[in-house]
């Protein structure tokens, strides 16, 4: 394997590993721990595979090739003996002539495969060569760039004569917001002009075969795909990033809109704008009604410029975004056209697992290689990604602006329409009667009978809340090819006014009364969420400034899975606006059945994927993936084995046992006793420590009863203390300050040794942020961060798998979920302290429980292999302490 130094022995069977699962097509779980190298490992045994499975197609067609050339249409004398016949009751000569047929055709279609590689491999070739190219585009740009403001500037000159023109021109903005005639429900019969444009010869290049690499977010992309340039394969790899229309928009109008669902909307419009003005230009003898805009960067010619480029050499988003904004070319849809032709895809998790996004990326799974890498939380993912939870007051709201909009242009609108906007106002109805609510009253100002948390499955839902009828499948299509919740958008950013958080027109503020109405629609859903969940208020936010039908169509179309996949929670709190309607998926697997059938194979890799049984079971097992095709992969640390110490405690300095339960992890001397010991230890501990807690409750909690007792100030005269914020906007802050305090300890010396960081497990810091060197001398963990056992989700999934699940040894389904995804979020945050060979630190469990062999055999094998468990403080802390 090439590789950009000498490989670490662990590195070289990685590489192994994954070159025998991809050339077996494989499943396969790969688990290298953070600081091994996992992505350098992943790049250069992926596309050494690729590389040479490229090599051994283009020899078969070379022989394939050389055969046709050297025996075409000579029939051996006995094969053209008449008279004779196989046992297919045919002549021989029949048989031949079929078979020379077939392979005739096969050595075309090669010789024409060929040719348009060639012409591919010509054309990058060039680009890569000839800077004159790029120039003669630039030019020609700003030549375009140039006419265009004087064609402005002459319009502008007329128009100001004009004065009677400008009434008018407001109209054309409202006749933007009418539905379209909606065509039919057999969508099969509609071509629209984009379909006919793209059957260019270009477009439906080959796929050649690839690798799709996926990760979670898009700076972990950004970094793996520096480590591709930095890999002996940058130079030679047809790279290719994909994002969301969010990151890689270069126009600023559309960008400006902020939330993702409107970016998306915004820019489908303006693409059909672009359809339509061509036919709206052959009817110019009618009155022209629409003001179109077109996006600017929507050109053909300049995004495959941006495609080519982007095949020559590897970019990361940053560089696409810059090069579109240069050559004034859309990378959103300049990328997706290199797609046929790259060897290498980069693309966030749910670009791929979502089977819409994908169809609509044009990303084709048959026979190609799918690598996802910090895979810990798959599962979680796919449920996530096809979940989807609408508000009390999201569903009143949209119930306004849509009856508001009918009434508006109920003339205008063809029966079709609606017939589709009834049945979603009547299902928006439904809805809020199940919350135990009325559509017509404020949200805010309802209170809720019964409160509480019911769970039913889609089935009974659809009877109770008497939608059975509709199909809901057609009216998701009817969202989806209307655009209505773009529309009505545009209706409310006209008339809703300062309510609804969008800048309007001054000039139409016509509806007075309509604005009032929607004010206090408003203000009843502004009181929702504050109190419960301040992390989210700024998406919250986000989402209420668009139209709220755009995340019902989300609980719509979740709501068209099968019955025994997922539940419905009707959640009731106080009033009618704070509840709310969740969507919940309990079988992931249904969604990634299609992944694992379709691809040649399918690499899932990470830092910590202990326990892997959850991967072999809940995903590939129920998406009926055969066991032998299955691999596993571990392999051990690059650190030498003294440069880490994990230790189980099991009792502390005062012999208390160390048991951190609901029950008694209140009690004031597991408090006292938690500190005693993180006093013992600041008092040795050079540097940073990093203390994880169960939950931000218990942390509070801790941090308050510490400051009582006087704990507090006897840590903070050896470490200043930090605490995890619950704002996500602000953790950076902290870790910059944590960070640097660490560093002034170290060169000033004193009696500051450093600083403690207060922790939650699954918060902000226990994920993708790494304590390396002197920012994580030391990792604790307070107790076993077991889930909300109570939570109605985790019921119904644990109630789900001992029904669907066989029984694993000793332990129920439910019960080994528990553990694993307790033991899950620990290997995750004790993970983060070891980041590259010569690190070092301690970790130290504190719960007698870690010790129970169940729970022991979860901890990474690199760190299990190494754990001492110390029934006494004593012994602990002369261990620490060496």
């Amino acid at each position: 394997f090439p590789f950009p130094y000498t490989p670490y022995r662990i590195q070289e069977q990685f590489m192994e590993a994954l070159y025998g699962a991809l050339e077996a097509g494989r499943v396969g779980i790969f688990e290298s721990p953070t600081g091994t190298g996992k992505s350098l490992s992943l790049i250069c045994g992926a596309l050494s595979w690729l590389r040479d499975w490229e090599e051994k197609r283009r020899q078969e067609e070379a022989r394939l090739l050389a055969l046709g050339a050297g025996g075409q249409d000579r029939l051996s004398p006995q094969q053209a003996r008449p008279g004779s016949t196989d046992t297919a009751g045919q002549p021989d000569w029949v048989t031949a002539f079929v078979q020379k047929k077939e392979e005739r055709d096969k050595v075309d279609r090669l010789k024409e495969e060929q040719i348009r590689r060639k012409k591919r491999e010509d054309r990058l070739e060039k680009i890569q060569h000839n800077v004159q190219l790029k120039y003669a585009a630039k030019r020609k740009r700003c030549e375009e760039d140039e006419a265009k403001c004087l064609l402005q500037l002459s319009k502008e000159a007329l128009s100001q004569g004009a004065g009677e023109g400008v009434l008018d021109q407001l109209d054309h903005h409202e006749e933007e917001l009418i539905l379209a005639e909606y065509e039919s429900d057999d969508e099969k019969k509609v071509v629209s002009g984009l379909e006919q444009e793209d059957d260019d010869d270009d477009l439906e290049e080959e796929h050649v075969t690839k690798i799709y690499y996926c990760s979670r977010t898009h700076s972990q992309l950004s970094q793996f795909v520096r480590e591709v340039q930095r890999s002996p394969f940058g130079k030679d790899t047809r790279l290719v990033s994909l994002g969301s229309r969010q990151n890689l928009c270069v126009n600023e109008e559309v960008r400006r809109l902020g939330a993702l669902q409107l970016i998306n909307d915004r820019c489908m419009e303006m693409q059909k704008n672009k359809y339509e003005k061509k036919s709206d230009e052959e009817n110019e003898g009618k009155k022209r009604r629409v003001s179109h805009t077109v996006c600017p960067f929507y050109s053909y010619e300049q995004m495959q410029f941006l495609r080519d480029e982007v095949l020559v050499e590897v970019k990361d988003i940053e560089q696409l975004v810059s090069l579109g904004r240069e050559t004034k070319a859309c990378p959103y849809y300049g990328s997706r056209f290199a797609i046929p032709a790259a060897q290498l895809v980069v693309l966030p998790y749910q670009m791929l697992l979502h089977e819409p996004t994908r169809n609509a990326a044009g990303i084709k799974l048959k026979d190609q290689v799918v690598i996802i890498d910090e895979a810990h939380n798959l599962i979680d993912t796919i449920t996530c990604i096809h979940s989807a939870e609408v508000s009390g007051s999201q569903l009143c709201c949209a119930h306004s602006q849509l009856s508001q909009y009918m009434e508006r242009y109920r003339k205008r609108l063809k029966a079709k329409n609606l017939m589709y906007i009834k049945q979603i106002l009547y299902l928006l109805e439904q809805f809020v009667a199940m919350l135990g609510g009325n559509v017509n009253q404020n949200p805010g100002c309802q209170a809720v009978s019964q409160t509480g948390t019911v769970l039913k499955s889609i089935n009974d839902f659809l009877f109770q809340s008497q939608i059975d009828n509709i199909n809901l499948f057609k009216v998701q299509r009817y969202c989806e090819k209307s655009l209505i919740s773009r529309k009505l958008f545009g209706f409310v950013e006209r008339y809703g006014g300062p309510a609804s958080a969008v800048k309007t027109n001054k000039e139409n503020q016509k509806l007075a009364g309509l604005q009032n109405f929607l004010l206090t629609l408003q203000q009843g859903s502004d009181k929702e969420g504050s109190p419960q969940n301040p992390p989210m208020e700024a998406e919250q936010d986000q989402l209420r400034t668009a139209s709220p039908l755009m995340q019902i169509e989300g609980f719509l179309s979740a709501l068209t899975n099968a019955n025994q996949d997922g539940r419905v929670i009707l959640n009731r709190q106080g009033t009618v606006g704070q509840s709310s309607l969740k969507f919940l998926l309990l079988n992931p697997a249904v969604h990634f059945a299609k992944v694992v059938e379709e691809c040649r194979a399918v690499i899932i890799a990470g830092g910590t994927m202990q326990p892997v049984a959850d991967f072999r079971e809940q995903l590939l097992c129920c998406a009926g993936v055969d066991p032998a095709r299955i691999v596993e992969f571990s392999c051990g640390h690059v650190i030498p084995p003294e440069n880490i110490l994990p230790i189980i405690l099991c009792s502390g300095p005062s012999n208390q046992q160390l048991e951190f339960t609901y029950q008694t992890r209140d009690l004031p001397q597991m408090m006292d006793e938690t500190g005693r010991i993180l006093c013992n230890l600041c008092n040795v501990i050079p540097g940073g420590v990093v203390c994880f807690f169960p939950s931000y409750e218990y942390e509070k909690q801790v941090y308050g009863h510490w400051e009582k007792t006087g704990l507090l100030s006897r840590l903070a005269a050896k470490k200043k203390i930090f605490q995890e914020p619950k704002k996500a906007n602000q953790v950076e802050q902290v870790l910059v300050e944590y960070a640097k305090c660490i560093k002034r300890c170290s060169q000033t010396g004193g009696q500051m040794t450093g600083a403690l960081l207060l922790s939650v497990v699954g918060g902000k810091m226990s994920e993708g942020i790494n304590f390396s060197d002197d920012l994580g001398r030391c990792v604790i963990m307070v107790g076993m961060p077991y889930p909300n056992i109570r939570s109605p989700e985790l019921q119904e999934k644990m109630t789900w798998l001992d029904k669907t699940m066989p029984r694993a040894d000793v332990q129920a389904p439910s019960r080994v979920l528990i553990e694993n995804l307790c033991m899950k979020a620990v290997n995750q945050s004790i993970g983060r302290a070891i980041r590259h060979q010569r690190d070092f630190a301690s970790i130290l469990l504190l719960d007698h429980r870690y010790a129970r062999p169940a729970i022991f055999n979860k901890l990474p094998q690199w760190i299990r292999e190494r754990t001492q468990v110390k029934p006494a403080f004593g012994s602990a802390f002369a261990e620490l302490r060496k």
